[in-house]
């Protein structure tokens, strides 16, 4: 995301690709599991990353093992949640358009 910047907006879509990653890696642990249930466990967790940097256990984290800033990150920000819920929002659309076209082109 660095070509595009370090405002708000690349931010927002960081976010937003950070939650598509998390829908994809739920769906794909859980293949059969309904696009609801994927995305809204995709959504708990990344809400749940999120909430737990109020606590500053992530940052005790990222300063034990830097990397993780990537996962976990160090701040919280109330518009991630909103970057969040459309990522997740925009991969679950695109998640069953593929599902529905699969079976109606097997059909």
């Amino acid at each position: 995301m660095t070509y595009l910047g370090h405002g708000s907006i690349s931010s927002a879509i960081g976010d937003g690709l950070y939650a598509a990653l998390i829908y994809l890696l739920v769906a794909f642990a859980t293949p059969r599991s309904r696009t609801r249930l994927v995305a809204a466990i995709a959504l708990g967790l990344c809400v749940a990353v999120e909430l737990m940097q109020l606590t500053g256990a992530s940052a005790a984290v990222v300063q034990w093992w830097g990397p993780a800033h990537y996962l976990l990150g160090t701040t919280f920000e109330l518009v991630d949640l909103a970057a969040y819920t459309a990522g997740v929002a925009v991969t679950a659309l695109v998640d069953r358009g593929r599902s529905t076209q699969a079976l109606t082109t097997t059909s």
